[in-house]
C-alpha cells in the first residue's frame, strides 16, 4: 500500500497555503494530465481538464479526511473519473472514452490504478528529484547521482568533479536526506 503525505494534505487545507498547493500541483498535475491523455483527450483538452480538476480539488481537499487504510491515489482517480464525466457533459460532446474510458478502467468495484505501483513510485521520485534539484549546487547534485545511480566509486566521482571522496559521500547524504524528506509519507 502506498500512502500520501498526510502533512501536505493537512497543510493545503488552509487558505494561505500557496507554497503547499504549488507543491501538490507540481506532484500531481502531470499524473492528472497522464490520466487525461490515456483516455483520449488531446493535449489542449487534457490541459483544460487538468485545470478543471485542480479547481475542484481546491474545494474537495479542504474537507477531505485522509484514511491511512485507503489509497489517496485511488480517491484522486475517482474524483478524476467523476469530473471527466461532468466535463464531457458540460461541453455537450460525446466522450471519446466510451470503449476504453475511465468507466472501464475504474469500474464501481475496481479501485485499480492506471499506474502500476512501481511506475507510480518512480514517477513520484522523479518529480521530487526535479523539484529539489535547484536546492543544490550542480556539482553536489552530480556527485550524488554519479555515486548512487551510476554505481561509481566515491573516489572516481570525486576525481572527475574535483572533490574528495568524503565530499562525494557527504553530497550523497545531503541530497538523499532532502529527497527522503520531500517524499516523507508518499512512499512506505
Amino acid at each position: 500500500m502506498d500512502s500520501t503525505s498526510v502533512n501536505l494534505l493537512d497543510r493545503i487545507r488552509h487558505f494561505d497555503a500557496d507554497e503547499d498547493w504549488n507543491r501538490f500541483v507540481e506532484l500531481y498535475a502531470p499524473l492528472l494530465f497522464y490520466w487525461a491523455k490515456q483516455h483520449g483527450l488531446d493535449k489542449s483538452d487534457a490541459a483544460d481538464f487538468v485545470q478543471d480538476i485542480l479547481a475542484a480539488l481546491v474545494t474537495q481537499l479542504r474537507t477531505f479526511q485522509y484514511d491511512a487504510n485507503k489509497r489517496f491515489r485511488a480517491w484522486l482517480h475517482t474524483v478524476t473519473l467523476n469530473r471527466a464525466r461532468d466535463w464531457h457533459r458540460r461541453r455537450n460532446r460525446q466522450p471519446n472514452l466510451v470503449h476504453c474510458s475511465f468507466d472501464k478502467a475504474v469500474g464501481p468495484d475496481n479501485s485499480a490504478d492506471l499506474f502500476e505501483e512501481a511506475e507510480y513510485r518512480a514517477y513520484l521520485v522523479a518529480r521530487a528529484k526535479h523539484l529539489i534539484a535547484g536546492e543544490f549546487e550542480p556539482a553536489t547534485w552530480r556527485a550524488c547521482w554519479a555515486y548512487v545511480a551510476e554505481g561509481r566509486t566515491a573516489a572516481d566521482v570525486g576525481q572527475e568533479l574535483g572533490m574528495s571522496a568524503n565530499a562525494v559521500r557527504a553530497a550523497k547524504c545531503r541530497v538523499l536526506k532532502r529527497l527522503k524528506s520531500e517524499l516523507a509519507g508518499f512512499l512506505d
